[in-house]
């Protein structure tokens, strides 16, 4: 009952918090609106693609202009990737301006802000439901992780001086923050935590030696081109291709080392009676197992968000040579094998981490 309870509240405050910061906050003047009038004279179809400017008539619903209708522009510039299209009773996202003493506006997006609400909303309680506090810990660590790379990461990607060991370093922050929230300060968290670090050795490694071996030089992010001409030039994309190497494979680390490390804890309180010998192999047992499905994960992970640019190899029927030599999958390869390098190291060491905390001599 007590769990139930504290994921309505969680629940609640998800959608207090929205209404607070996002509903009501209008600095950009962005508003949600209700499409109650198109007009697609202006359209050109051609295909599957739309062409020119689609006019709407919007009803908009919070804010200053709350209930007031106004004539909205819809800008299609043939990119499926980017344009939509919009239909009488769709709500959207849009901005609103003053041009001759008229209100208008522009259509941004779908508004999908809700919906993305009621998913984290069914993680929350799901956690909560499941773990209680423990869920609740992670829940923070989430919220924790998201501030910390919005609001420092990213700003501090723009400079160009060694960027990849600050990365690194907010990594180990966030890990401890990540880690010790869950497990405490206990010899489970610590032991996940020095597991990490290793893994955090092993990632730096693979992906300067590798990257450099290879000869990637970060062109091959989305937006890319667009960040460099907008920054004049000053952003080190080859760098910031490198973390995005660190940051996916260092939640793998985490997780696996945090698995390590609750197994040989839980071996431990079970049979104090085992040895330092015989935990880690215990804990090698365990780690054999996941491992096994972890690489495999990452896989699935990453070429996940490919499979369009894998179609589109089949239909062209590219050879198997020629894809692996593309600068685009080749990115993607050694993501996934820095990945999964990192599991196979940090799960021994993490077993032998723990062993040697629970058995010292």
């Amino acid at each position: 009952m007590k769990r139930i309870l504290l994921a309505l509240i969680i629940i609640a405050c998800i959608f207090g918090g929205y209404r607070t910061i996002i509903y009501n906050n209008h600095t950009k003047n962005e508003f949600k609106a209700e499409v109650i009038g198109v007009n697609n004279n202006q359209v050109i179809t051609a295909g599957v693609s739309n062409l020119g400017e689609q006019k709407l008539v919007v009803k908009i619903k919070n804010g200053p202009y709350k209930n007031q209708d106004i004539n909205v522009d819809n800008f299609l510039s043939g990119a499926l990737e980017y344009d939509e299209f919009y239909k009488k009773g769709d709500k959207i996202l849009v901005g609103v301006y003053q041009k001759n003493g008229e209100l208008k506006g522009k259509a941004l997006s779908l508004y999908r802000i809700e919906s993305i609400l009621v998913l984290v909303s069914i993680l929350s309680a799901s956690l909560i439901l499941y773990a209680g506090v423990v869920g609740l810990k992670s829940i923070l660590s989430f919220m924790a992780s998201l501030l910390v790379i919005w609001k420092f990461l990213i700003p501090a990607l723009k400079g160009d001086n060694n960027i990849f060991i600050l990365t690194i370093m907010v990594l180990i922050a966030l890990s401890g923050i990540i880690i010790f929230l869950v497990a405490g300060f206990t010899k489970k968290g610590w032991a996940a935590f020095l597991g990490t670090l290793s893994g955090f050795s092993i990632i730096t490694l693979l992906t300067f030696l590798f990257g450099d071996m290879m000869n990637l030089d970060g062109m091959n992010q989305p937006f890319a081109q667009s960040i460099l001409l907008t920054t004049n030039l000053n952003v080190n994309l080859l760098e910031i291709f490198y973390i995005t190497i660190a940051l996916g494979a260092s939640g793998a680390a985490m997780d696996i080392a945090m698995d390590m490390a609750a197994t040989v804890e839980e071996v431990y309180k079970n049979a104090e009676h085992l040895s330092r010998r015989e935990l880690i192999k215990s804990g090698f047992n365990v780690g054999q197992v996941v491992i096994g499905t972890m690489t495999t994960t990452l896989l699935l992970a990453y070429s996940g968000g490919y499979l369009t640019l894998l179609m589109m190899f089949l239909q062209r029927n590219i050879s198997i040579s020629a894809m692996l030599n593309i600068k685009i999958v080749s990115a993607e390869i050694i993501k996934i094998l820095v990945g999964s390098i990192s599991l196979v190291v940090v799960a021994p060491l993490t077993a032998v981490i723990s062993a040697y905390i629970y058995k010292k001599q």
